[in-house]
């Protein structure tokens, strides 16, 4: 009788867990691309990196001005140069060159940690906010718009983020319509 009853009162504490986390079992999804391009401090961010982009290349432009003016000058002046100043002319020449070859990799390079630094922090201010969302609201789940390609049914978290981040959403922004594609209908025969 005590084991019938050990056994009873197990399936009882089961079936109420199962039921918490049947009842927890609330789905939701967004696009965090689209969270980010609404963020004021991810525009500011892109205009930072722009200008720091078009600074950059402005840069680079006007060293390979200099370079190829310095070229010029070589080649005329090699004329009258003596061969051991045409040599060391030479090497300096190949000394900009090699340098120029890198600069726009340098530039891709210096460009990508600058978007890194003032990037992530709008990334974890984006995370924080659809965390307290899924927590505030119940949801076990939110899941990524892009990545999914078949999901149960599922409310579209987007606007109660960016509530949640003081973000007027555009006109345009996606709507609060279940995640995936509807059924296609069925052939008229």
């Amino acid at each position: 009788m005590k084991k019938f009853f050990s056994a009873g009162l197990f399936a009882i504490v089961l079936m109420a867990a199962a039921n918490q986390v049947t009842a927890q079992s609330k789905y939701g999804y967004i696009s965090t691309q689209e969270l980010i391009s609404v963020m004021p401090d991810a525009a500011k961010a892109d205009t930072t990196l722009s200008q720091l982009r078009e600074a950059l290349v402005q840069n680079l432009r006007d060293k390979e001005t200099t370079f190829q003016s310095s070229l010029d000058k070589f080649y005329k002046d090699s004329v009258t140069l003596s061969a051991a100043v045409k040599e060391v002319r030479r090497t300096e020449l190949q000394k900009i060159y090699q340098d120029l070859a890198g600069e726009e990799q340098r530039i891709q390079q210096q460009l990508q940690e600058r978007q890194q630094g003032l990037m992530g922090p709008i990334y974890k201010k984006a995370m924080d906010a659809i965390q307290a969302v899924a927590k505030e609201n119940g949801y076990g789940y939110i899941f990524e718009r892009e990545s999914v390609l078949v999901a149960p049914p599922a409310d579209n978290v987007l606007p109660l983020v960016a509530k949640k981040l003081n973000i007027k959403l555009p006109a345009n922004a996606s709507s609060n319509q279940p995640a995936g594609t509807p059924p296609a209908a069925a052939p008229k025969n």
